[in-house]
């Protein structure tokens, strides 16, 4: 029997248990063709409410166990994750656009944090201070408590398990709310993992909705963390509701992140490069190529290869035929990605290759000699959109990498390892890839953003510790002192 079919999940939300939420029910859709997959369950603030308290009392049982026993959790949902990937796999073309490239990225990355977050559970978690005095003085890590998860649609599984994971190794209950268009993957899924491996009732609630519900999560006296990918509009509004409540933030957002592109490359392998970072998911991927900065001894070559390569990837249904790209989420992201490539051309970029699209199929799409005035340069785009722009010095590219609100992910192509450590200093951004394209993850490192791409980090294990624990100073004497009093 599969992971879905053996439990009654449509409609319902999760808390141990499965049972309907308060809010509608929300249809799943699959985008290559429009027809429905089932439906699934929504929340209300009040679940929300109800599930925070349950939840709060849970995680203090789960936290009192061995840490033995929370690392085996972790380990039997990599095993599950493993066991079931054909199923997920399909889930997620079906459901989020994936193609079964992308869908088996996710499965083998949570696989990745689950091993990882096993390890972290049995990780030391405090030191001994120096002190002046005739006693033990130490600095600890207790958990946070609940750690409230949102997740976006676009990677639903993996961007959800980078908190999830952790979170729990580290002894603490999640609440999590998965974007509703992708809510079997980036939660039913994840909750009857859990369920399968063990995870105790009450320690995971699985919670579909809308703002209201994130708002009412941000809100509850007893969730002391939010892990938010989406964004940088949204992170900011959650940012300031978190603030209100003194709720630590830890916010990945967007990004319009560079590639820049030295004379001195192999122009074919710099393609490649440029169009996998750009392209790969239609380009709905946070650390996407928004901007290829290449240099003017190399700049028609590039343009042409890229476009050439633009041209040739298949785009289509995943589950159905074997493509490298696949459908947008929905109208309303293709409808933006149309808009943004219109008024490039308009405003003066030279469409090189695509620029069309077949319902929510839209082509990969290459936009040259882009200056700061292109929408689609000086926005996120989050499509399958490359705009390049031609560079004379490293100075100047340098200026142009620098010219965003962003600080994601930097990727720099050349042969000059000392010349790529030097722009690598001089460009703000949590991710810089030396050598390789923008779209990089592992579970055994940091990952997030600087200025509006967001705050903190999670993943890899001291930044883990960092996100999901909270600092104790407690000291230990003998025997109690006596003071002048």
């Amino acid at each position: 029997m599969t992971l879905l079919e053996s439990v009654e999940w449509s409609g319902n939300i999760f808390a141990g248990q499965w049972h309907s939420g308060s809010g509608v029910r929300y249809e799943v859709v699959e985008p290559a063709t429009g027809r429905p997959l089932g439906s699934v369950g929504t929340a209300s603030p009040q679940d929300v409410v109800r599930a925070g308290e349950r939840a709060a009392t849970a995680q203090r049982e789960w936290a009192a166990r061995p840490y033995l026993e929370r690392s085996a959790v972790l380990q039997r949902a990599a095993a599950l994750f493993q066991e079931h990937r054909t199923e997920i796999v399909d889930w997620l073309i079906r459901e989020a656009g994936s193609t079964r490239f992308k869908g088996d990225i996710e499965v083998q990355g949570s696989i990745g944090e689950c091993a990882e977050a096993a390890a972290l559970a049995g990780s030391p978690y405090g030191e001994l201070l120096r002190s002046p005095m005739p006693r033990l003085s130490i600095e600890r890590k207790i958990p946070v408590g609940v750690v409230a998860v949102i997740s976006p649609f676009n990677f639903p599984l993996i961007l959800s398990m980078r908190s999830i994971a952790p979170a729990l190794a580290l002894g603490n209950a999640v609440l999590l709310k998965p974007d509703p268009r992708t809510a079997v993957c980036g939660g039913v899924l994840i909750a009857r993992i859990f369920e399968e491996a063990g995870l105790p009732e009450g320690v995971l609630h699985m919670l579909p909705g809308g703002a209201d519900v994130g708002r009412a999560m941000i809100d509850h006296p007893e969730v002391r963390v939010v892990s938010f990918t989406g964004s940088t509009a949204a992170g900011r509004i959650i940012g300031a509701q978190a603030a209100t409540t003194l709720t630590r933030a830890h916010l990945e957002l967007g990004g319009n992140n560079s590639l820049i592109v030295l004379g001195d490359v192999d122009l074919e392998a710099a393609a490649s490069c440029g169009a996998f970072g750009t392209f790969v998911h239609s380009g709905q991927v946070c650390m996407a190529i928004g901007r290829h900065l290449v240099h003017e001894s190399v700049y028609d070559d590039y343009v042409g290869r890229l476009a050439k390569k633009a041209d040739a990837l298949t785009v289509g249904d995943g589950f159905r035929t074997d493509v490298a790209v696949g459908p947008m989420i929905d109208q309303k992201q293709l409808g933006r990605v149309e808009d943004l490539v219109d008024r490039s051309v308009a405003a003066g970029a030279r469409l090189v290759a695509g620029g069309t699209h077949d319902g929510l199929f839209y082509r990969p799409t290459v936009l040259a000699d882009c200056t700061p005035e292109i929408p689609a340069y000086a926005e996120e785009v989050f499509g399958p959109v490359a705009c390049v722009r031609k560079f004379t010095t490293i100075d100047e590219a340098v200026a142009m990498a620098r010219d965003t609100e962003y600080g994601l992910s930097l990727g720099v192509l050349t042969n000059d390892l000392a010349a790529a450590m030097a722009i690598v200093d001089r460009v703000p951004a949590g991710l810089v890839h030396i050598n390789d394209q923008t779209i990089n993850d592992d579970p055994t490192a940091p990952f997030g953003g600087v200025r509006a791409s967001g705050s903190s980090r999670v993943g890899g294990r001291r930044a883990n510790i960092e996100a999901f624990t909270e600092t104790q100073w407690m000291t230990i004497r003998a025997t109690a002192p006596t003071y002048p009093f």
